[in-house]
């Protein structure tokens, strides 16, 4: 049992919930799974803490979110409410220090859902160094989507 005091806020992950692990077909890596736990809680401090000091996350429409600190002030303004929903992944390494890891699923928000392609790279240290995110979808589709 948690000593809680009187104001302090907890905010709760997708483990603190009763909560069935989160799997994804054809994928076991750790940092990958944790990341769209957290994303999913909206713990993005968690989640910019998978990433490597110097990690950049590649949004759509956007330019490179670099560092801890810029990644979760991002994602705290730009995907609240957002749900995703990874279906499938592989993992191949590109060389000796690095794996990439291409997962595929969906995105629902609160007013349209979307698939996605997320492309992620990992160091030796299992970090994210490059977080890539894709849109699957017409480019008419895509037009509506921007803001």
């Amino acid at each position: 049992m948690t000593d809680v005091s009187e104001g302090q806020t907890i905010r709760a992950t997708a483990i603190d919930r009763d909560v069935e692990p989160l799997s994804i077909e054809g994928l076991s890596e750790p940092t990958i799974l944790r990341y769209f736990e957290a994303m999913n809680a909206g713990d993005y401090a968690t989640v910019a803490s998978l990433f490597a000091v110097e990690g950049a996350m590649n949004p759509p429409f956007e330019s490179s979110i670099v560092g801890h600190e810029a990644i979760a002030a991002y994602l705290d303004q730009e995907a609240r409410g957002m749900r995703l929903q990874p279906r499938q992944g592989v993992a191949q390494p590109l060389d000796a220090n690095t794996l990439e890891v291409t997962v595929t699923g969906k995105v629902q928000t609160p007013v349209f859902g979307v698939n996605v392609n997320w492309i992620f790279v990992l160091n030796d240290q299992s970090e994210i160094t490059l977080a890539r995110i894709k849109l699957i979808a017409s480019p008419q589709e895509l037009l509506s989507l921007r803001r």
